[in-house]
């Protein structure tokens, strides 16, 4: 019988130590500053390309007098006299 107190002695400390160790590493990482959430970015305006129809960002596409393009493979196909 004196084992068995004994035994649920240890297995209560163990679990003591280990929730402790939990709950204090739930708050480190909760107010370290590195892992915070980094500030989101404004929203990009999207364009769609006149050749395939891929929408892009607009700081991305290529732009003519007309329309945008993702490549300029893809503007020198749609409008042909121009490079």
């Amino acid at each position: 019988m004196k084992f068995l107190l004994f035994l649920l002695i240890i297995l209560l400390a163990v679990w003591l130590w280990r929730s402790g160790r939990t709950a204090e590493a739930e708050t480190k990482r909760a107010s370290d500053p590195t892992r915070r959430s980094s500030p989101q970015t404004a929203p990009e305006d999207m364009v769609r390309c006149a050749h395939c129809g891929l929408h892009l960002p607009l700081r991305e596409a290529i732009a003519s007098s007309s329309a945008h393009y993702c490549s300029v493979e893809h503007r020198r196909l749609a409008e042909p006299g121009t490079y």
